[in-house]
């Protein structure tokens, strides 16, 4: 009997003593990242599972991650197979509205400017020793666009997913304490207080309906690899905007969108085990992918600069901030840091067309480097 107890015993204290240093140090982060989504409400609904998958991941013997244990098959089913980002970019499609754009369409051009940290960082991540297509990976944390991010990782360096996933969520979170600084330094306070007509015509609701198609027919034919996820997004807003299929549209902003984005959120945090996520090169990642948020905000707001002199200051500077693809934190930053200098300048519709154009480019980017990457013959 004693001897049975005692083996007992130690079959209950086996998890205590297979538990690493790296295990633990994991668990102390993936607290952070709770900690970031509860109590500061940075992107709580990634940031909650994918913290909650982290400790359970890092809890030795549990057979989670092991072949047919259950976050290897969430993985496996919507990460490998870009399942669950194309499913999210259905819902950010719906939730879209295309029209502020619409209304002022050389905005789109800051959607582009806004993708300039992308390849920059990628030009330095190969300085920097890495791969070609790791470097991809990490450059399109510039994208400010977590699916995006996703996207290209799991396609084509799934071993950076963890790094890549928490600096792209984690940035897209702290845009509002990211860009003020670089927009202030940037601009004057003339510059921060150009104020903006609002047309007074609103767009046609044949014009919104076509619009997505033409993009999608557009942007895949110039770049195809992008077809997925630029599919996706439009096919989301052509069901918002045809108004016919009321049921598919609630369904795919509420019901799948939560539970595809509980699913990736866990599936991401199964790739945060300490041995993998604890290497000197996660710390360059998330410092290159920092670098890359802050120079899509500099081509953004010089852009921005540049078009407010050529319209003779009918532009302000201050959209290009959200030229990128973190919708709607960014124009929502743009509207409070106008109206910071100018308490009755309204620039919010102007930075949604710009943040909706942000969302255009940043998969239009992901594309182009796609296909150069399988132009090149480094990737399938």
């Amino acid at each position: 009997m004693g001897d049975m107890i005692q083996s007992a015993l130690g079959s209950l204290v086996v998890g205590f003593a297979a538990l690493t240093i790296q295990n633990a140090i994991m668990m102390v982060i993936a607290g952070v990242l709770l900690y970031l989504g509860i109590k500061k409400g940075c992107e709580p609904l990634l940031l909650v599972p994918i913290g909650f998958g982290a400790i359970l991941v890092n809890l030795p013997l549990g057979g989670l991650t092991a072949e047919g244990g259950l976050f290897r098959t969430f993985y496996e089913f919507g990460v490998i197979t870009e399942v669950f980002p194309c499913l999210i970019f259905i819902g950010i499609g719906v939730m879209t509205d295309f029209e502020p754009l619409l209304e002022n369409p050389k905005i789109l051009l800051f959607g582009a400017a806004g993708q300039f940290g992308i390849f920059l960082t990628l030009l330095l991540a190969l300085a920097l020793g890495f791969s070609l297509l790791d470097a991809a990976a990490i450059g399109i944390i510039g994208a400010c666009d977590g699916p995006t991010s996703i996207y290209v990782t799991s396609k084509y360096a799934p071993h950076l997913l963890g790094a890549v996933s928490v600096a792209a969520y984690s940035y897209m979170a702290l845009v509002p304490v990211i860009q003020p600084p670089i927009m202030r330094l940037l601009t004057t306070h003339k510059e921060r207080t150009v104020r903006m007509e609002y047309p007074e015509k609103s767009v046609s609701p044949t014009l919104k309906l076509i619009f997505p198609v033409v993009v999608t027919l557009v942007t895949c034919l110039i770049a195809p690899m992008g077809a997925p996820l630029m599919g996706m997004l439009m096919l989301g807003n052509f069901m918002r905007e045809c108004g016919v299929v009321s049921r598919l549209t609630k369904a795919s902003e509420n019901e799948i969108a939560n539970v595809v984005t509980l699913l990736l959120g866990l599936s991401i945090g199964a790739t945060m085990e300490g041995a993998a996520f604890l290497r000197g090169e996660t710390l360059m990642i998330l410092g290159l992918g920092f670098l890359a948020i802050c120079m899509d905000t500099v081509a953004g707001v010089l852009f921005g600069k540049l078009m407010c002199l050529l319209t003779k200051g009918k532009i302000n500077p201050l959209l290009g901030a959200a030229g990128i693809s973190a919708y709607p934190m960014a124009a929502r930053v743009v509207q409070l840091e106008g109206r910071r200098h100018d308490t009755n300048n309204w620039l919010l519709m102007h930075a949604m067309g710009a943040n909706t154009g942000g969302q255009i480019g940043s998969i239009m980017a992901a594309a182009i480097m796609l296909s150069v990457l399988k132009g090149l013959g480094v990737a399938g």
